[in-house]
């Protein structure tokens, strides 16, 4: 690994990552030789056309898949050496998730949405920390509402709080708007970007938006599985 890739403060480092994938038509390369570090608490898009390989590179970063060669770190450890188990206790301690879809447990209100990672990781005093998030994010009076009653950015609003509830090293966001109206999607990034800055969490999101993508620190740029550019937006 590089001394870039390799610097002390990066959360997350991708080095010479390649994914290939069999078809009937033969190897497709889906990602080729890609390679950069994410410094903690930075947020950071990453764009580009449908089929570029972003939510591809996003599952490789977060282990939820391995790449064919390459490295893979995630806070303080190399997700590429490790077996199934090792990666899923990785993403346990270090990793959040917010989807378009929301992905809640619709038995659980939401309050209980909240607390079970926090359970999960045997934190103590789940239902106080899960009740302050739910408060930050605006829903201390919905705690008791069940995903089938609540609106499309209620259930966003209430994953991310479940998010952020472990203070993750890096919360991973895959078209977080992709489901909601333009005027509900600005609330929720507002809501991610006020609690990344008051967190230490790493934002990396995946998108198509592009007024998105400029209010992260950084942009990563896909086509056809390269990296093409890799840009600050800081003044």
């Amino acid at each position: 690994m590089s001394d870039q890739l390799n610097n002390g403060s990066a959360v997350l480092t991708a080095s010479n990552v390649t994914k290939q994938v069999s078809s009937p038509e033969g190897t497709l390369t889906i990602l080729s030789d890609v390679s950069f570090a994410i410094d903690k608490g930075d947020s950071v898009a990453i764009v580009g056309a449908s089929g570029a390989g972003k939510s591809t590179l996003l599952a490789l970063l977060a282990g939820l898949d391995l790449p064919t060669s390459g490295e893979i770190g995630l806070d303080g450890q190399t997700l590429t050496n490790l077996d199934e188990d090792g990666r899923a206790a990785v993403r346990a301690a270090s990793v959040g998730f917010v989807f378009q879809s929301f992905h809640l447990v619709p038995s659980l209100n939401a309050l209980e949405n909240v607390m079970l990672p926090l359970e999960l990781a045997s934190k103590s005093d789940p239902r106080r920390t899960a009740m302050q998030i739910l408060e930050q994010v605006g829903l201390g009076e919905r705690w008791s509402h069940y995903p089938a009653q609540l609106s499309g950015g209620e259930k966003q609003r209430v994953a991310i709080a479940r998010s952020f509830a472990t203070e993750p090293a890096v919360l991973f966001a895959d078209e977080p708007t992709g489901n909601l109206d333009s005027n509900t999607g600005d609330h929720i990034i507002d809501l991610m970007f006020t609690l990344n800055r008051n967190s230490s969490t790493t934002l990396v999101l995946v998108t198509h938006d592009k007024s998105l993508a400029a209010r992260c620190d950084r942009v990563i740029s896909l086509d056809a599985g390269l990296l093409v550019s890799d840009e600050e937006n800081r003044a």
